[in-house]
């Protein structure tokens, strides 16, 4: 499976912060906001992964990741010339995808919970056994603001609405997104909305319709945060800091991650440890022990 980061946009929410840098490139604690998804990519067992930016964003982006080879993975970039919806990054994608089923992840979402990155692996395994999509639903005070579950009288989802007026339930679809190959087709079968933009909940619908949609609804035991404005940012922060804390062990470390997974061995992972001993994040670093 191929992984998607899509950090694009103008990042117009978080105006005057983001006029000079890049909304995913902000720092969340201790971390830049893209290790995030990276780290969510990583943790599902995806090593080929594409980084989608503006043109004038892209080269901050690479000086920051490189390759991906130091973290034993391959990392490509591409342009987003002009957003037009985040279904857009299927079509812009469509090449490096190939004949391979894909995940996407926003760049300024975030993920945590015991027994997650369990999900992420189950759920590449899911879609490649059964060809469905697979979305997660999380509970939110706000669901106006997302593409919104509704439900039937049995409780079985019967559509999602993208950012309605009034929403018929509080669990929104978050961006996190697994899909089959067919879902390069699809992006290039919809129509811009009403706002202009390829909505990933048309994609999602036609999933749903075709009976090919799989959604986790994720409990309390899981926080998902969308880290898209001052607020939020502030709060994944504050979020990110206690649980480091108060657990001694690091939320999204990519270093870390790669080599729990066998993408790097010990020496490669003491290597870039030492090129950060000077900060608190390469001591860390320099204090995990071998397997």
């Amino acid at each position: 499976m191929k992984g998607i980061i899509l950090a694009g946009g103008n990042g117009t929410r978080m105006y005057p912060i983001t006029k000079s840098i890049s909304k995913q490139l902000l720092c969340v604690y201790d971390k830049p906001m893209v290790y995030y998804p990276l780290a969510t990519l990583l943790s599902a067992g995806i090593t080929d992964i594409l980084l989608i930016s503006n043109p004038n964003d892209l080269p901050s982006y690479i000086k920051l990741l490189g390759s991906g080879t130091q973290l034993g993975i391959k990392i490509s970039y591409i342009e987003q010339l002009k957003p037009e919806g985040l279904a857009q990054a299927f079509i812009i994608a469509a090449d490096f995808i190939g004949s391979e089923d894909v995940c996407m992840v926003l760049g300024d979402n975030i993920f945590h919970g015991n027994g997650f990155n369990e999900l992420l692996v189950n759920s590449v395994v899911k879609v490649k056994q059964s060809q469905n999509a697979t979305v997660f639903g999380y509970y939110v005070n706000d669901p106006n603001r997302y593409g919104v579950l509704n439900f039937d009288k049995s409780n079985k989802i019967s559509s999602i609405k993208e950012k309605p007026l009034n929403p018929n339930s509080n669990y929104a679809v978050i961006g996190l997104y697994f899909y089959p190959n067919s879902i390069i087709k699809i992006a290039k079968s919809i129509k811009p909305s009403k706002r202009g933009e390829l909505e990933i909940t048309s994609i999602n619908n036609i999933y749903l319709d075709n009976n090919k949609l799989n959604v986790e609804l994720l409990g309390s035991g899981y926080t998902w945060l969308d880290a898209g404005n001052p607020d939020s940012l502030l709060e994944a922060s504050n979020f990110i800091q206690t649980i480091e804390k108060r657990q001694g062990k690091k939320v999204a470390c990519i270093e870390e991650i790669a080599f729990n997974k066998g993408y790097i061995n010990f020496d490669q992972l003491k290597h870039l440890a030492h090129t950060l001993s000077t900060s608190e994040y390469g001591q860390y670093l320099l204090n995990i022990k071998s397997k």
